[in-house]
């Protein structure tokens, strides 16, 4: 965000939330507010919340986190809220200043606490957008969602953490992860399940970028990501040519295109890799409510089955 439109922000919140305090909010609902950063965490909260609270997700379907710039609104939902669940591990560049802009007393949840860290030996990773390469910079890579063993730990520090600030709901929340908790086992058995039909020297993919390190730990597909190539930078054919070669020896079987992510790059890489695009794969972002991931569950099952029929040439 430049200076100009952080001053413009800024001098927004002031005006916003001075009307947005004036004691309105908690009198708007007996439910429990909740801000979620992004559409995942969203829908986990709806799920473990039920009809108990009231759920706004800054960052929507089809949505990068990593570049998102807060609104004036997004400010008002925070002043207003009871919890705010944020994935943690630097995700949220943006959540900071929000926070702080936004004045608000609501306890600050990272959901990815307690799981087990997938370290990035790069330091982080880079995001293909608008025709350019950004570094996003995070030692612990923050993609957990794309393990359910990870998704698992989530979802018991909502039911946690909303029995912390409701605790006559206890008990719904409690029974509502209970249910939830089961859903995923089975998903992650299916998940297991498709990966093994795939043939082991097929399971190498190549995506816009690093999202799916977690994916590959628990399940045993690997994948490539294009590091620091812009098509518009000079460097772009030597870095695509190198990336190229190690699509080659490592025999990858597709090439995937990302919901959040420029699809341009990908389709340059598919084509000079003698490869096809292999489908649309959610990383870190679900589909609106008509798309084939606007849950989870839903996410999850659609990118294994691009990923298996793709490999498999199904």
């Amino acid at each position: 965000m430049t200076m100009t439109r952080l001053t413009t922000f800024a001098a927004s919140l002031i005006v916003i939330t001075l009307t947005s305090l004036s004691g309105a909010a908690q009198a708007e609902t007996e439910r429990l507010s909740v801000v979620a950063s992004f559409s995942i965490i969203g829908d986990f909260a709806r799920i473990i919340g039920g009809d108990a609270v009231e759920v706004r997700t800054l960052v929507g379907p089809d949505s990068d986190a990593h570049v998102y710039e807060p609104r004036p609104a997004d400010a008002i939902a925070l002043a207003r809220a009871d919890v705010v669940l944020v994935n943690g591990l630097a995700f949220e560049g943006f959540l900071q200043r929000l926070v702080d802009a936004s004045g608000t007393s609501a306890r600050i949840a990272a959901l990815s606490d307690g799981i087990e860290i997938v370290h990035d030996p790069e330091g982080g990773h880079y995001h293909f957008s608008g025709g350019q390469a950004i570094f996003h910079a995070a030692p612990d890579d923050p993609h957990a969602w794309q393990s359910v063993a990870s998704a698992r730990v989530y979802v018991e520090n909502i039911a946690r953490v909303f029995c912390e600030a409701d605790a006559e709901g206890c008990a719904a929340y409690e029974a509502n992860a209970a249910g939830y908790l089961g859903e995923l086992t089975k998903l992650d058995e299916e998940i297991r399940r498709a990966v093994a039909a795939i043939p082991e020297d097929r399971r190498v993919a190549v995506v816009a970028h690093n999202a799916f390190r977690y994916f590959e730990r628990d399940y045993g597909v690997s994948f490539l990501a294009p590091q620091g190539v812009s098509t518009e930078s000079e460097a772009s054919a030597a870095d695509v040519a190198s990336l190229i070669r190690e699509i080659r020896e490592k025999r990858a079987s597709a090439v995937f295109a990302e919901n959040i992510a420029d699809a341009r790059l990908v389709e340059q890489i598919a084509s000079e890799a003698g490869l096809s695009l292999g489908g649309t794969l959610y990383s870190d972002a679900l589909s609106p409510p008509d798309g084939p991931a606007p849950g989870y569950v839903e996410m999850m099952r659609h990118n294994v089955e691009t990923l298996t029929r793709a490999m498999t040439g199904g």
